[in-house]
């Protein structure tokens, strides 16, 4: 993938807005979650930025599964700076580096996994945030970056864009919430490690992002559809489709999280969407389907 020329012209572009990505110059930089549609595409970014503008940092990715990293990094593992971590986000780390910038994105971040495994997801958003918040109390770090979601808004019953003061009520008897609840736990535990502790905590809170990294065993509608589209088949809608969405393409939530790495406020968290546009998943689904 990476050296698809589509993909690099979205590279390029990523690495072309005006940021100071001079402070990632020597740095070690750490992403969990990388093989994730964000943590994927967030690592190829910053692989492409040290190859093109002479920042010479050094990239960290954590994955769970060997063999499925290996595969989707091929291109990247003879680079010298380019490190495999393979372990759960969840266990214990046996290191001893100093990550300077840690982007936290590791996460079963769709609704198979919230019905079959929503205790994994629980522990990887709040137990995988405080081991990684207790390693930076241990080594030091100039920022920490968590992925939340914009899921911690909860049901809210108004129509106008969400701001980041604004939210709804999320039932905690409904194991669907197993998400939306840790993403917010996880903000209050690393608000918690910077009042306590010092460290520069940070959070981003993505809506509906799609793009090439969407993953094979993603199971959100937009991600099935795309892939009903990609193999020439049907698309199956499983309700009346009337729920709106703001689809974000992944190159404009890469570029939002970078900003906030390198620009934002500590102990803020911002919204990353696409203002711009709502359709409902019925019209998005049309859509693909005229485009197939």
């Amino acid at each position: 993938m990476y050296n698809n020329e589509f993909y690099q012209d979205d590279l390029k572009e990523i690495i072309s807005i005006d940021l100071p990505f001079n402070k990632f110059d020597g740095k070690n930089i750490l992403i969990t979650g990388g093989n994730g549609l964000i943590g994927s595409y967030l690592v190829d970014s910053l692989i492409y930025l040290e190859e093109n503008r002479n920042i010479k940092l050094n990239l960290y990715v954590l994955c769970r599964t060997k063999e499925k990293a290996e595969k989707r990094f091929n291109e990247h593992l003879e680079k010298e700076y380019f490190n495999l971590i393979i372990q759960d986000v969840c266990d214990d780390y046996k290191l001893n580096i100093r990550f300077d910038y840690i982007i936290h994105t590791a996460c079963n971040a769709h609704p198979l996994a919230y019905s079959t495994n929503p205790v994994g997801v629980i522990n990887s958003n709040v137990i995988g945030t405080q081991k990684l918040l207790d390693y930076c109390k241990k080594y030091g770090n100039e920022r920490f970056l968590f992925l939340s979601s914009s899921e911690v808004y909860g049901e809210k019953n108004i129509t106008e864009k969400y701001k980041e003061e604004d939210y709804g009520k999320i039932d905690s008897m409904n194991v669907r919430s197993c998400y939306s609840e840790s993403k917010k736990m996880a903000e209050t535990l690393g608000i918690a490690y910077l009042k306590q502790y010092g460290i520069n905590f940070l959070s981003v809170r993505p809506g509906h992002i799609y793009g090439a990294t969407i993953t094979e065993d993603n199971s959100r509608a937009d991600a099935q559809f795309l892939r009903n589209v990609l193999n020439n088949e049907d698309i199956i809608m499983k309700s009346d489709g009337t729920q709106m969405r703001s689809y974000c393409y992944i190159v404009d939530c890469i570029t939002g999280i970078l900003t906030v790495l390198l620009k934002g406020k500590i102990g803020e968290a911002y919204n990353i969407g696409n203002n711009l546009e709502s359709i409902t998943i019925r019209e998005y689904a049309e859509m693909l389907a005229k485009l197939g």
